[in-house]
């Protein structure tokens, strides 16, 4: 499977594909898991953003990293999807690779904090996160907080 990835701030994203990022975050964040919840944070603005796209130009996955100060003091990265019908594939774990690689490469090897969702937690610790022991259930959705340390 051919896939293009690719990284840009907020400022430099077509109408298009930022269209196309809300309309995957919808269809995994609010049909598939029946979440009502407000995507459109204001956060958007303030982030790099991931899109990978397949070989007929679809967004089939991507990803959101944080300035530090945006929703924690560290880097973070969110809003992590996978199109369903790529899951089971490994995608996700290129798109951890590719975010973490760029984490270094535009903020240093620095920590990073992020709300993963409670299933996904053996998912995010194969990355090196952490939990940090904060569980909560953010939008009826069991979450816990993570963190990646750098490797000092």
């Amino acid at each position: 499977m051919h896939l293009n990835w690719l990284i840009k701030p907020y400022g430099e994203l077509t109408v298009n594909e930022f269209h196309d990022i809300i309309a995957l975050r919808m269809k995994a964040f609010v049909v598939e898991q029946n979440c009502c919840y407000q995507d459109l944070d204001g956060k958007d603005k303030k982030c790099y953003h991931l899109l990978c796209r397949d070989g007929q130009g679809k967004v089939v996955a991507t990803a959101r990293i944080l300035h530090p100060g945006a929703s924690y003091p560290e880097v973070s990265i969110g809003r992590v999807v996978i199109d369903e019908s790529i899951r089971g594939k490994g995608i996700g774990h290129k798109l951890m690779e590719i975010c973490m690689s760029y984490v270094i490469e535009e903020f240093g090897d620095v920590a990073i904090r992020i709300s993963a969702q409670k299933h996904l937690e053996e998912y995010y610790g194969s990355h090196g996160f952490f939990s940090s022991g904060k569980e909560y259930l953010e939008d009826n959705i069991p979450h816990v907080e993570m963190l990646y340390s750098p490797k000092n």
